[in-house]
């Protein structure tokens, strides 16, 4: 499609904090698209339909909406779907291929995600919520935090994350250990972790940190077999994909203290429905899927999103 042709129309969906557009230079699309950018998120499929029917390009932020083969088929203009990250497991890739729709991704950066998954860990260690929430409400010390230092730091998933979240482990002095399907004595070695078997990863670790790509073979591989080998003091982090972890069975392990309690910033059903147990839960610490959120992974996001549109804009069609 040249840019002397018509106007394109390009949706840019889930843009929670109202930044899409000042982080990129959308101006380089000018006479040749128009953006409109949405900020609320529609989670029923036919009002998707609806909303996206005027568009030729759907811009997707991660996994927070879904494009299955009935949104695709449903969309007769829609030409390509602009998708941040690397992989988007949520888009039906063969939906459209088969329908010759473009489908782009971005760069991606682990540092985000890192970093969060400390700052959880040290939330929960240090009952950050609950003292922040005291000296708010005019109170003081509640609480007795855990040392980390001589703990047992648990990684399941050794990869791009879960070696970084490794090594500050280590920085901190805790004995780290790991494991995963395909991890090799090797390879854990390396990252500066004792490779165990996954029922001693559960039993040991004072803080387990879930660092896997949601497939198959990991969708509920934290069930209740794995909670119940879990220490009663034991905290346990999920900032990788809800679905990871078997949520009812975390919610019913929470709710019975048979865990010290959670840091959770991914999960099943997103937005986190308004009456969700992990909302009011005193052990949970919550937060809204932002691992990925930040002002450099951000513009790296929306910068290589136009630059995917503009060079498919500038591509014959």
């Amino acid at each position: 499609m040249s840019r002397d042709t018509e106007v394109v129309e390009i949706a840019v969906l889930d843009d929670y904090q109202g930044v899409a557009l000042e982080m990129a230079d959308w101006s380089v699309l000018d006479g040749s698209a128009r953006v409109v950018v949405f900020r609320d998120h529609i989670a029923d499929e036919r009002a998707l339909i609806e909303r996206l029917r005027p568009f030729d390009v759907v811009c997707v932020m991660r996994e927070r909406t879904p494009l299955r083969r009935a949104v695709i088929e449903s969309l007769p203009r829609l030409k390509m779907i602009a998708s941040t990250g690397p992989r988007n497991s949520s888009i039906d890739a063969t939906a459209a291929g088969e329908r010759g729709i473009v489908v782009t991704s971005t760069g991606y950066f682990s540092e985000p995600a890192v970093e969060l998954t400390w700052t959880l860990i040290h939330a929960l260690a240090r009952n950050v919520v609950a003292e922040v929430n005291s000296v708010r409400t005019g109170g003081w010390q509640r609480s007795v935090g855990v040392d980390l230092a001589g703990r047992v730091l648990g990684v399941l998933g050794l990869g791009n994350i879960g070696s970084r979240v490794a090594a500050v482990g280590t920085a901190f002095g805790m004995k780290v250990i790991a494991w995963s399907e395909n991890l090799t004595r090797d390879r854990a070695e390396q990252a500066g972790a004792e490779l165990v078997s996954k029922e001693l990863l559960f039993r040991q670790s004072d803080v387990l940190t879930v660092h896997l790509i949601l497939s198959r073979r990991t969708r509920g591989l934290v069930g209740r077999d794995e909670l119940a080998l879990m220490k009663p003091d034991a905290r346990l982090v999920n900032t990788s994909r809800g679905p990871i972890v078997d949520e009812s069975a975390l919610i019913e392990c929470l709710t019975k203290h048979r865990i010290g309690g959670a840091a959770i910033d991914a999960f099943d059903v997103e937005p986190l429905p308004a009456d969700h147990p992990f909302r009011t839960l005193d052990n949970v610490v919550a937060t809204p899927h932002v691992g990925y959120v930040s002002q450099n992974l951000y513009r790296t996001f929306y910068g290589d999103t136009v630059a995917n549109i503009a060079k498919w804009l500038d591509s014959p069609r």
